[in-house]
């Protein structure tokens, strides 16, 4: 099997994460008069699912490093497909508690390992173009997740949400489990995992800076996927389904600045790609605290700008960190991802504090102030910046 289908065997499983993370998020409530409880313990279904894949991602990458890559993901999909069909058959709101904390002990194996195997197969310009691949997979879990939740939700009983989730886990296991070779060089020695050995990359000059950069940048993302709703219900009365299309708008471009990023990669330099895609969000993300209330078109081209920049520069990140980090890869992806995923959660938590304290102003322009502060920190430390192959 060529290399290309490979990328995108490993780049569904990586998929699976953010996706399960929100596919059921627009059905909450039917959830909550299903099981009979309280929202609070609803919402923990999605809070406690966005905890574990956070920290089972600094689990997985030394495992990756030391164990190898096939075993790792056929073991974690396979124990995120057992806990899918776990929470099929849930019926109280503490069974699909546990089943989902299971399910993504399970999947956050999947962005591991496919960054990983990525950077095991490609080298050069063709890496840029694999990752490009991943990141935009990634990238569209989280926006197409509540749009396909929402279809089935609609049409069925919320537990067809699960039954879905365990055929498409089912079908990416096989896949893997028939096409992916282990990739793991075999000069690479296996070493016994010390938690001091994340100490280096976070104190490396690239590996920091990336990794910040991913919780900065997730954090604003999904301070968009949270608030975005409400915005556009009170100013705009917008309906369920013409709130998908606007969301569908963010993620389409997303997936195009991924593509873009992965291609421009060995035409500009890493540094320039990652500085002008920061001051562009700080850019799209000030256009929006403008226009949010003048117009839906112009709010619209706002969060279409924010997702191009955001996926142009992601693609750049993973790349670097897999040139920089060439003995313990897996262990750098599995640093930044713990980050994004930390953004992800935080940016609900402290959005939904400022927003009790000045609304939907607070929420963007503390989002965007921080994200300036930090791209004015990053152009410090960018400058200085190196890898193994060229210079940056």
């Amino acid at each position: 099997m060529n290399r290309t289908a490979i990328v995108y065997l490993v780049s569904l499983a990586a998929f699976l994460g953010p996706f399960t993370q929100t596919i059921y998020t627009p059905i909450l409530p039917e959830v909550t008069k299903d099981f009979g409880t309280s929202s609070f313990l609803v919402n923990l279904t999605i809070s406690i699912f966005t905890f574990f894949l956070a920290l089972m991602q600094m689990v997985y990458g030394p495992l990756t490093d030391t164990k190898g890559r096939r075993n790792v993901l056929l073991f974690g999909v396979f124990l995120y497909i057992t806990a899918s069909l776990g929470c099929f058959f849930s019926n109280s709101i503490y069974v699909l508690l546990v089943f989902r904390a299971l399910q993504a002990i399970g999947i956050a194996a999947g962005s591991v390992v496919a960054a990983t195997v990525i950077g095991d197969l490609f080298e050069g310009k063709a890496r840029g173009k694999a990752m490009g691949t991943f990141q935009m997979m990634v990238s569209l879990g989280p926006v197409a997740g509540p749009i396909v939740g929402g279809f089935l939700g609609g049409r069925f009983n919320f537990h067809s949400v699960f039954l879905v989730l365990v055929l498409a886990g089912l079908l990416i296991w096989v896949g893997n489990f028939i096409f992916l070779q282990e990739t793991k060089p075999e000069k690479q020695l296996a070493k016994t995992f010390r938690l001091r050995d994340f100490i280096p990359i976070l104190r490396h000059r690239t590996g920091s800076s990336i990794i910040l950069l991913g919780f900065i940048q997730y954090y604003a993302m999904y301070n968009f996927l949270v608030f975005l709703p409400s915005i556009l219900t009170e100013r705009y009365g917008l309906s369920a389904e013409e709130k998908g299309i606007a969301y569908l708008a963010m993620s389409c471009m997303i997936v195009i600045g991924s593509f873009i990023g992965g291609r421009i990669q060995g035409h500009w330099q890493e540094r320039h790609i990652i500085l002008a895609t920061s001051y562009l969000n700080v850019a799209s993300i000030l256009l929006f605290l403008i226009v949010s209330h003048i117009s839906i078109s112009l709010l619209l081209i706002s969060i279409m700008l924010f997702g191009l920049f955001l996926g142009t520069s992601l693609p750049v990140q993973t790349t670097l960190l897999t040139y920089v980090f060439q003995a313990n890869r897996s262990t750098a992806i599995g640093v930044y991802n713990f980050f994004r995923y930390m953004g992800m959660a935080l940016g609900p938590m402290i959005g939904s504090l400022l927003f009790s304290l000045g609304g939907y102003a607070l929420v963007y322009g503390f989002t965007d102030i921080g994200f300036f502060f930090f791209s004015l920190w990053l152009t410090a430390r960018v400058m200085f910046m190196n890898r193994p192959t060229s210079s940056i």
